[in-house]
């Protein structure tokens, strides 16, 4: 039996670049390797653009070292073919290309150009089937503004927040900052809509914090979101698996302090301990415990959210449900969903008892499944209105 070819993208043109690169080699591209049920093709995609496919680029001491800019530059970009499905095109052959079929696109590209829904609309048009969430939740989910929106449309309980337009700030960042004063109570968090990995969120406790971290927000996007902080704060987080019967892994609570939050220093610099507190489970992004030790309604009414929000953003595959409660009121907020979770949020599925490989695996399955039930749309329509012309 032919084993099918698999293409791991990662890299990209993105401010989480070097997270994908984790992401891919680790969590993904090791786990299909050891299943010894696949061709593993990796697919980097450089700062500039350029896209690169062989064996070396599964090596991480490549990146580490920086000699990846070398090999950018003596190396031959690969082409793509879309073919009624998707091909790559690389250097060699005895026809100077070598053709390499796509049974299975898997995405390990994280924010901009990736997971936030333009290497799914690409994939889509190729025909192939890929891993993870589609074009639609893709987008819905790497805006933090629209989630919130389609959320509250669930009545799915959200933080009370504002949205601005960069050049709204640009033009008056004083009145933006008066707005939020007047509407919302301190303390309060300025996020930009589409990024990932918590890059240009800031805390504001005053008004010239709020001020500046409106600025600093703007310079990362063109949509800016203000919003009230979560009293009494629990942070959990929920990975989800499945199409249209998702399957909750365990709620997860990373171990910060009440103050602290996952900047991007806090997640990948420092192994997520911030002021937080060492122990429990080690994951990507630090400490946490797994499960969360909350009493046990509460812990059901955060997975319901979880669950709840992944259906109601049409998510599939895989994501991530980020969740505030107020352990005084106990109440569950929506925060974020990430498609494209870090190193695939394996220590929690392992936990759960899916292993990497059985992660993978199943991902691959999903993906397929997905694809089959697409390809039953009709998506032609035959008409007489060229004849008129």
């Amino acid at each position: 039996m032919t084993m099918k070819t698999i293409a791991v993208f990662f890299g990209g043109r993105s401010t989480e670049h070097d997270v994908s690169i984790i992401t891919a080699l680790a969590s993904i591209i090791k786990p299909l390797q050891l299943s010894k049920q696949y061709h593993v093709i990796p697919v980097y995609i450089a700062r500039n653009g350029a896209w690169f496919g062989d064996e070396q680029l599964t090596n991480i001491t490549l990146f580490s070292s920086g000699k990846i800019k070398d090999y950018i530059e003596r190396s031959k970009p690969i082409g793509v073919s879309f073919d009624g499905g998707l091909t790559l095109l690389k250097p060699g052959g005895l026809s100077g290309l070598k053709r390499i079929k796509v049974d299975v696109a898997f995405p390990a590209m994280h924010g901009t150009y990736g997971e936030d829904g333009s290497l799914m609309g690409l994939l889509d048009m190729a025909g192939v089937p890929y891993v993870g969430c589609g074009q639609a939740a893709s987008v819905l989910a790497m805006d933090k503004v629209l989630a919130k929106l389609m959320a509250q449309a669930h009545n799915i309980a959200t933080p009370k927040f504002l949205y601005f337009n960069r050049t709204e700030i640009i033009a008056d960042t004083g009145s933006i900052a008066k707005a939020c004063q007047k509407e919302l109570k301190f303390p309060l968090f300025v996020k930009p809509a589409h990024l990932g990995s918590s890059i240009g969120i800031s805390r504001a406790g005053n008004a010239t914090e709020l001020h500046n971290a409106i600025e600093v927000a703007a310079h990362y996007d063109d949509i800016i979101l203000v919003e009230e902080a979560v009293h009494n704060l629990i942070e959990v987080t929920l990975p989800i698996l499945g199409n249209d019967s998702p399957r909750p892994a365990l709620l997860e609570r990373p171990l910060t302090s009440a103050e602290d939050f996952f900047d991007f220093d806090t997640k990948y610099l420092r192994g997520g301990k911030k002021g937080g507190k060492k122990g429990g489970v080690k994951g990507a992004q630090g400490y946490s415990q797994l499960p969360a030790e909350l009493p046990k309604d509460l812990y059901e009414q955060a997975e319901h959210t979880g669950l709840a929000v992944y259906k109601a953003l049409g998510c599939s595959g895989t994501a991530r449900v980020d969740m505030l409660i107020d352990s005084k009121t106990e109440t569950v907020y929506f925060n974020e969903v990430n498609p494209l979770p870090g190193d695939l949020y394996a220590h929690n599925w392992r936990t759960a008892g899916v292993s990497g490989v059985a992660l993978v695996t199943r991902l691959i399955e999903l993906a397929e499944e997905r694809h089959a039930a697409r390809q039953q749309q009709e998506v032609a329509f035959e008409t007489n209105y060229l004849k008129q012309f």
